[in-house]
């Protein structure tokens, strides 16, 4: 469902009341692409929600995380309050019960107390063999925080762009 949270300033949700159509068509096609990957030899694990908090947009969870080569991680400061409980849900815990454990190398979300957000992959566009992070600046993509994950995380800020006014700024660093 949306979250009444992020809506006010995310494109990709929408005002219009929500049908139950629509999630039932989602859930099928998560679960024809899981299994599509699946066959293809890839391990996939899907996990539940199970949080006690209200997190509509669980289904994200590369905002809060991203993961990184050798099940290194990276934990990530979200703007809205109720996306910040995603963390606390218990699916690192579940993967690690299925033999895979998380190392959690950097931890940026004590930035939210400065008011200051990057969300993860759905922040930056990672180019993981060349090392290159593409991002948009907004609200949601601070640009002292950004430029402190590619330095510790040893990516080059090759774009960045900003949409003011309808005009388009693409800047190489």
């Amino acid at each position: 469902r949306n979250n009444e949270l992020t809506i006010s300033d995310n494109s990709f949700q929408s005002r219009v009341s929500e049908n139950i159509s629509i999630s039932d068509r989602a859930i099928s096609e998560f679960e024809r692409l899981k299994e599509s990957i699946s066959n293809r030899g890839v391990n996939v694990h899907a996990i539940s929600d199970d949080s006690e908090f209200d997190t509509p947009d669980a289904v994200f969870p590369n905002n809060w995380i991203s993961f990184h080569h050798s099940n290194r991680a990276v934990l990530y400061p979200m703007s809205a309050l109720n996306r910040r409980f995603e963390r606390k849900s218990s699916a690192l815990k579940k993967l690690s019960d299925q033999g895979i454990k998380i190392d959690i190398v950097k931890d940026y979300s004590h930035f939210e107390n400065d008011d200051k957000y990057l969300e993860g992959t759905g922040s930056i566009v990672l180019d993981r063999y060349n090392k290159l992070a593409y991002c948009s600046l907004s609200r949601r993509s601070d640009y002292d925080l950004l430029n402190i994950f590619c330095s510790e995380m040893n990516y080059n800020l090759l774009f960045l762009i900003r949409f003011i006014n309808l005009n388009l700024f693409i800047t190489q660093m």
